[in-house]
């Protein structure tokens, strides 16, 4: 396990609604640092370059001494490492392939970016903190992935997220709720991870805590975006009425209400009188079979 590369929580300044969560931050920055300082130092028999965590470059040192504090500020974050078994909790729940490509919000000094690329993706990461984005690049170069694994200095709130097929990050709740609206307009099955944090009232497809090397934030959230289906649809001579909030659905099909009905991505699925439906969405048509009845089609209304 690389002992340099690490993601990055975000957290915006002061909200009242997450001043709890800022301070369990802070509390753990100290604990944290002192576990990393022990890797660097085993990182450091292999790499005699490595500088310890913790220890900022002196005055008029080069930037390529520059190690980040865990526990530092920034202009949105108080920045705390997401333990590498999380990092690949993550991207084992968001399935990913070589055909993927991923964005990293609060990309930090970027292991989820570099490891990521370590499986073959094409990884960006979007960081606010330009000395974060230069330790990254060297990050890369060091692991051999620099040309899968890319930093950015930018905003996350004002990037374009929209080729991702995945989004992973590390930030608390009132960023998420943020970011929600954008993600929500993002192509359906886009697959979503946050450490720890939730998105409001969208609840998660998915949740997995993991125990092993990691004691604090050691929870995985997944969450793929929902195609749109509110509306009307004609089902071979029935209207089928849909209503959506996020993947969650109900409605009726002619006169009889739909139940246990759902969006994954562009999947769909409901239970009407015992029988069960499932297709695919593909903009304005659904097609699927039903148990014991075939085949079913599906055109907006």
């Amino acid at each position: 396990m690389q002992a340099s590369p690490r993601s990055a929580v975000s957290v915006r300044r002061s909200p009242p609604a997450d001043a709890q969560a800022r301070s369990r931050l802070r509390l753990i920055a100290t604990a944290t640092a002192m576990a990393l300082s022990i890797a660097f130092a085993a990182s450091a028999l292999a790499q005699p370059a490595a500088k310890p965590a913790g220890q900022n470059a002196p005055q008029g040192a080069s930037k390529d001494d520059y190690v980040p504090d865990v526990g530092q500020d920034g202009k949105d974050v108080i920045w705390v490492p997401t333990p590498q078994s999380l990092v690949d909790k993550m991207l084992d729940m968001a399935k990913v392939t070589p055909q993927d490509r991923l964005m990293d919000l609060g990309s930090g000094d970027g292991r989820t970016v570099i490891t990521a690329a370590q499986r073959g993706l094409t990884a960006q990461g979007i960081e606010y903190n330009p000395d974060l984005v230069e330790l990254s690049r060297r990050n890369a170069q060091r692991a051999g992935v620099a040309d899968r694994a890319t930093f950015v200095a930018a905003d996350l709130f004002q990037t374009d997220l929209s080729k991702a097929d995945v989004i992973t990050m590390f930030l608390l709740s009132t960023i998420n709720e943020k970011l929600r609206p954008t993600l929500l307009q993002l192509k359906p099955g886009t697959r979503v991870v946050s450490n720890t944090f939730r998105m409001g009232d969208w609840e998660p497809d998915a949740s997995e805590t993991v125990t092993k090397e990691c004691s604090t934030y050691c929870t995985a959230l997944l969450w793929i975006v929902p195609a749109k289906v509110e509306g009307k649809w004609e089902v071979d001579g029935q209207t089928l009425r849909l209503t959506q909030r996020y993947q969650m659905l109900s409605g009726k099909l002619g006169s009889n209400d739909i139940s246990d009905a759902r969006m994954d991505g562009n999947a769909i699925s409901f239970t009407v009188k015992g029988v069960r439906y499932s297709g695919q969405v593909n903009g304005k048509t659904m097609s699927g079979t039903a148990d014991g009845k075939g085949a079913w089609t599906a055109r907006r209304a």
